[in-house]
């Protein structure tokens, strides 16, 4: 039987696997779809790196619950109030307050002078614009609206306090950037009160807020409290702080996004709340004031790791072992998440690797379903090149046993049986091709089943013979009377053949079959790309020698004494002789099948008086043997050997072995 080594064809199967994944995920990075995932994983690294803390001197001051509760009124307050508040703040030393409240409507006058006496007197108040999207017959655009000029003219900056949530999940990420946003105006008024103490920082266009923490994480009073502050809060609990003044009222992330004011951050999903603007605005300023925004990697980082980790893939899982690929698998999304959260927490730097973990994912699907399918082909291959030779449960082990079919062999004992066929060239030439071929492919078929229903490996036919071992390529008990019993029941088979053809007028054909037990090299022997599984060896040459020697002692099995010896106790053993075939020195008892025990036992006898140099008497007992059996091959060569010795008697030391030099 005949094997191929394995091509390249896997590696380019793998490689196109590879290409398929990696087009696969760099096409859908560009989609909003799988941008919101990744921006799932930008919000882990968020809550996961927070501070938990805030490092600048930022106070909240709530329009919460308890407020509206302890203050009485509906809203919007007069501004009157506000003014009272301001000067509390004043009073306990805030460097600046910011109004999260777009003041941009007038009022009652006096309460509106109020309030704008209030900040001149503060000189450290910020205003928040707001843009307002107006949709008209003509036109639909985006339009800023300011606080009351008169506010303005009192002192008051005004910035921008619009942010811009994701299209995708309404998550707020984004720092928002321009000249006129908040927190530069924040920086400004800081700056303008007390110069150079804070550097205006220039984040990178597209950088992301880096959040200190969950809801709450920043210093919080409610507004009630900083209105009476000289009776409910410490002196200092103002002093030289940056006050962000505005609604704080409880809201679940199930309220949805459109309640005013309120915002989903990347803590949202973990706390199940929304967070108030004041809080949003705080962690915007909190962000600029470190100068440690989260910027986004280089556009042609993700794609750079996807092919990394694909091609990284490819090559450590293209030999499928699915225990040492799943932890391939593992280890490579293990240091894709560890070197984003390095670049993250270390490096202020996102890097999208949902992509890359899920490829390493489909990679691991793709080649595990691939290495299945290469391995039943594998399988199928070997089941189809060997169940013509082994019997199925000896295939069943090959394909657990896959290191046995690789090239090379080892030196194990086997028995080896040879078989031909004797007439069947005249056979030949009394049919057709097709007769011809349908004949020897049934003989084939019908030796092979005997021998894999004996624990046999067909490993060669040869013009019309057969050669099998058992004891390879697997273990096989008893081998040697096994491998004899197969040699019985080939010749019952090629009997019943025999008796088919005569009964059709045609030629007989007999079988000759050699059998030796020896130690040979058995295995995949040949060249690299092509090779059979058989066996080698001198011991295995003996088998096809016995197999010719059947000629002269006209018997249809003979096997070596190795052989015999290890047949079934009880086994109908017959003598033949003891031969020296051609190219050995070392004389073989050789041995046959004869279920007539009082041939064997005449044969015993033979051979006694035979070695005894007892011509007279060693041929009566052959000639007995011709009288129970007419044409006995063993007995006539005896008789024809006894013949010559009684005029040219063996040499001295003769150990009656007969040496073959033609055989």
């Amino acid at each position: 039987m005949t094997a191929r080594r394995p091509s390249g064809l896997l590696a380019r199967y793998v490689a196109a696997v590879g290409l398929m994944v990696f087009a696969l995920f760099a096409l859908l990075a560009h989609t909003d779809y799988w941008q919101r995932l990744e921006f799932k994983g930008f919000d882990v690294l968020s809550v996961e790196t927070a501070p938990m803390a805030s490092k600048f001197p930022v106070t909240l001051v709530g329009i919460d619950e308890n407020s509206f509760a302890e203050i009485g009124r509906q809203w919007p307050w007069p501004r009157g109030l506000h003014a009272k508040l301001l000067d509390q703040l004043a009073r306990g030393g805030a460097m600046v307050v910011v109004f999260d409240v777009l003041l941009s409507e007038a009022s009652v006058e006096a309460e509106d002078q109020a309030l704008a006496a209030a900040i001149a007197r503060h000189g450290g108040v910020v205003l928040v614009s707001d843009k307002v999207y107006q949709e008209t017959a003509y036109a639909k655009l985006w339009s800023r609206v300011d606080p009351l000029e008169a506010f303005r003219k009192a002192g008051a900056a005004n910035g921008l306090a619009t942010v811009q949530p994701e299209s995708g999940d309404q998550v707020v990420r984004r720092l928002p950037d321009g000249d006129d946003v908040l927190w530069r105006e924040v920086i400004r008024k800081v700056n303008k009160l007390q110069p150079g103490m804070l550097a205006e920082p220039n984040p990178p266009p597209g950088s992301y807020i880096r959040y200190a923490g969950p809801y709450r994480t920043f210093p919080y009073v409610s507004y009630y409290q900083a209105l009476e502050a000289d009776k409910m809060l410490p002196a200092n609990a103002f002093a030289d702080q940056i006050v962000i003044v505005g609604r704080d009222l409880k809201a679940s992330i199930d309220a949805g996004f459109t309640q005013a004011d309120m915002f989903a951050t990347p803590f949202a999903e973990r706390t199940g709340l929304l967070t108030p603007g004041v809080e949003l605005h705080a962690n915007i300023l909190e962000t600029v004031l470190r100068n440690d925004p989260i910027k986004p990697a280089p556009a042609w980082a993700p794609t750079a790791l996807l092919a990394l980790v694909v091609v990284l893939c490819a090559v450590l899982m293209a030999r499928w072992r699915p225990l040492l690929s799943l932890a391939i698998a593992l280890g490579l999304i293990g240091l894709v998440a560890a070197l984003a959260w390095v670049l993250f927490a270390k490096q202020l730097t996102w890097l999208p690797v949902l992509g890359s973990m899920a490829a390493i994912t489909t990679m691991y699907v793709a080649l595990g379903g691939l290495g299945f399918f290469t391995e039943q082909h594998r399988k199928n291959e070997v089941r189809r090149a060997f169940s013509l030779y082994v019997s199925p449960d000896v295939v069943d082990q090959m394909l657990a046993n896959p290191e046995k079919l690789k090239l090379g062999g080892e030196r194990r004992e086997v028995t080896v049986l040879f078989t031909d066929l004797k007439g069947f060239t005249t056979l030949s030439e009394a049919l057709g091709a097709v007769q011809v071929t349908e004949l020897i492919t049934e003989h084939f078929t019908r030796a092979s089943a005997i021998a894999k229903r004996n624990g046999g490996t067909v490993t060669q036919f040869i013009g019309d013979a057969v050669m099998a071992i058992w004891n390879a390529p697997l273990d096989v008990a008893n081998h040697a009377a096994r491998a004899g019993q197969a040699a019985r029941e080939m010749q019952a088979d090629i009997a019943a053949m025999r008796a088919d053809l005569v009964a059709r007028g045609l030629p007989e054909i007999h079988m000759r079959i050699g059998l030796n037990t020896c130690v040979a090299v058995v295995g995949n022997l040949g060249a690299a790309d092509r090779f059979n599984y058989t066996a080698l060896g001198d011991g295995v040459n003996l088998s096809s020698r016995l197999e010719g020697v059947n000629k002269l002692f006209g018997t249809g099995i003979l096997m070596s004494g190795e052989t015999a010896r290890a047949q079934e106790p009880g086994a109908p053993l017959r003598q033949v002789g003891r031969v020296v075939v051609k190219g050995k020195s070392e004389p073989v008892d050789i041995f046959t099948f004869d279920d007539d025990a009082k041939i064997r036992e005449l044969t015993d006898a033979a051979f006694l008086l035979y070695r005894a140099r007892d011509w007279d008497g060693a041929e009566a007992q052959w000639r007995a043997i011709l009288a129970l059996r007419e044409g006995d091959g063993v007995a006539r060569h005896y008789l024809d050997m006894i013949a010559a010795f009684r005029t040219d008697p063996p040499a001295d030391g003769w150990d009656s072995s007969e040496s073959l030099d033609k055989m």
